[in-house]
């Protein structure tokens, strides 16, 4: 006679509890509305098939294509540091499976989601597919969304080596700009604020965040 034995399921409930007292709350994500959606947004729901076991590691989860889900903590981070208002309208940049597109759903007015990828945008239309308050747009990533502009908030998912104009162009006067920044390989999470149409990133905190190829400089060449 052979024994069987069933694998009991995996608890995201307490895993998504276990991310929010051990990851967030030690370090610096203060914001209640930021821990609030994070302990109901099932980020299990957006990592590829067969990779849900992976979904609350305090380390990036790949996509494929060179794309993660950033660290939950980075996340938390960004969203703590944006200042978020029920009347903001969010330009997200780099919107991936969806997962930061979620969670801003559950506090502000509307967000625009952007991806280039089309298997990435086709997951999460599927995973959003029951917020109203969520456009998923496919487009480049350096270009955003004209068409819906200007925004109080654009969040550039991933480290960036510059900020095309073309970004600055869609944020509102007196809006807020988040992203990671790239600086010679280390990433950093940095805010800035457009004034009078000027604008400048300021780092804020030392962590791990995923470049993003559209925002790469070009490179220059010597002779």
């Amino acid at each position: 006679m052979t024994d069987t034995h069933t694998l009991a399921p995996p608890d995201f409930a307490a895993a998504r509890r276990h991310m929010i007292e051990s990851q967030l709350r030690p370090s610096d994500v203060s914001d209640p509305v930021v821990i609030a959606a994070m302990a109901v947004t099932r980020r299990e729901d957006f990592v590829p098939a067969g990779q849900q076991h992976l979904a609350y590691i305090d380390r990036s989860v790949p996509l494929g294509g060179g794309r993660v889900i950033n660290p939950a903590l980075s996340t938390g981070l960004l969203l703590t540091r944006a200042e978020l208002s029920g009347n903001d309208k969010v330009l997200l940049i780099g919107a991936g499976t969806g997962y930061v597109a979620a969670l801003l759903a559950g506090i502000v007015a509307h967000v625009v989601a952007v991806e280039d990828d089309r298997a990435l945008v086709e997951h999460a239309t599927t995973a959003l597919s029951g917020m109203a308050n969520v456009s998923v747009i496919e487009s480049p990533l350096a270009q955003g969304h004209a068409a819906d502009a200007p925004y109080d908030l654009i969040i550039i998912d991933g480290a960036v080596q510059q900020v095309p104009e073309a970004i600055l162009a869609q944020l509102a006067e007196g809006g807020r700009l988040l992203a990671g920044v790239d600086e010679n390989g280390v990433s950093r999470l940095a805010t800035g604020r457009r004034q009078g149409g000027a604008f400048a990133l300021i780092p804020f905190a030392d962590t791990d965040i995923a470049p993003l190829a559209a925002f790469a400089r070009p490179k220059s060449y010597s002779f």
